[in-house]
């Protein structure tokens, strides 16, 4: 029963601190966002084509922006991180994140590899981010381990000159899951 609490846990922190709200959506919303193309490309294929329109300096710093979400996530460093987030998200509340981001980095050690970084889609006010990720996580206070692998859309925004991160999608892959071992 722990191992299933914490794996719900997690599952929340991914899809809810990384800024996915499509639990929230219903299926007429769902199907909008969709077809506005919010993540503007196949998720599910082996393969992600590179959009071809990012001009040099753009790419350099959106991928600089993704970095450097990763890293201040696995450093657990909360001002570091809501540096990161656009302080008017699309996919989740700003105050909201914050508090629960804190929550999760008290009690979870969780640490983040990425892999295969591409920008899938681009206009010169928002980039859509795809990375193959691995999550390494303990629980604190059990010492119970997790790891999960998935893959992840992080769309950013242009926001006072900076790319900042406004929503996440995030597909698991269950194959790539396991808990206490």
């Amino acid at each position: 029963m722990l191992k299933k609490s914490i794996l719900a846990v997690l599952t929340l922190f991914v899809l809810t601190a990384c800024g996915n709200k499509n639990d929230d959506l219903s299926a007429e919303e769902r199907d909008q966002v969709i077809e506005e193309g919010t993540v503007g490309f196949e998720m599910m294929g082996e393969d992600i084509e590179k959009a071809e329109n990012v001009p040099a300096e753009d790419e350099r710093a959106i991928i600089a922006a993704f970095d450097e979400y990763i890293a201040a996530l696995n450093a657990e460093e909360i001002n570091r991180y809501m540096q990161t987030i656009s302080k008017d998200p699309k996919g989740f509340n700003y105050d909201e994140e914050k508090t629960y981001a804190t929550d999760v980095f008290n009690q979870f050690d969780i640490k983040r590899d990425v892999a295969n970084v591409t920008i899938a889609k681009y206009d010169e006010k928002e980039a859509q981010v795809f990375a193959n990720m691995t999550m390494h996580s303990l629980q604190l206070e059990t010492k119970v381990e997790h790891e999960s692998a998935g893959r992840q859309v992080t769309v950013f925004v242009k926001e006072d000159g900076d790319w900042k991160v406004t929503s996440v999608f995030y597909i698991g892959d269950d194959t790539k899951s396991s808990t206490g071992k």
